[in-house]
């Protein structure tokens, strides 16, 4: 089950690529993006986490963390952070707990095999930990300018 706009955002205790676990509480009084990706160094997951890094000064400006979760290593961030020079936190969910509870592990589809994996989706959590908007299923191409749009228009 998805969790839903205007109640608690979920919590989490993940490691991160910063060398440290965090937790959603110790966010509190940050606006959070915390986006849902299915594997570093793919095609559509480089594209997305690059069009994050590429307008993260925006973010920051704003005073919003930017926030990525999926559940390959601490060591694969690593290497996918440096790479493309990525400036935001990774969390590592190697068990799947965290995407459970979002709801974005679901049953996927490619070339008529079925298997489960990340749904790639956004949450944008306010200050107090509510959900504010979520963006599920999202396109890497489109997915940057439904945020500023959301953003600029709040």
């Amino acid at each position: 089950m998805k969790p839903e706009i205007g109640k608690a955002a979920p919590d989490f205790d993940l490691p991160s690529n910063k060398g440290y676990n965090i937790t959603l509480d110790s966010l509190k009084g940050k606006k959070i993006i915390l986006y849902f990706y299915p594997k570093d160094n793919t095609p559509g997951c480089t594209k997305e986490a690059c069009a994050f890094r590429d307008i993260f000064s925006e973010f920051t400006e704003r005073g919003i963390e930017v926030i990525g979760i999926s559940k390959d290593s601490i060591k694969s961030h690593d290497k996918f952070a440096v790479k493309h020079s990525l400036p935001f936190t990774l969390l590592s969910d190697t068990d799947g707990t965290t995407v459970e509870k979002y709801g974005v592990w679901v049953e996927k589809k490619l070339y008529g095999r079925k298997y489960m994996g990340i749904e790639r989706s956004t949450f944008l959590i306010d200050e107090n930990g509510l959900l504010e908007k979520i963006w599920e299923n999202v396109s890497p191409d489109k997915h940057i300018g439904q945020i500023l749009s959301h953003i600029n228009n709040t």
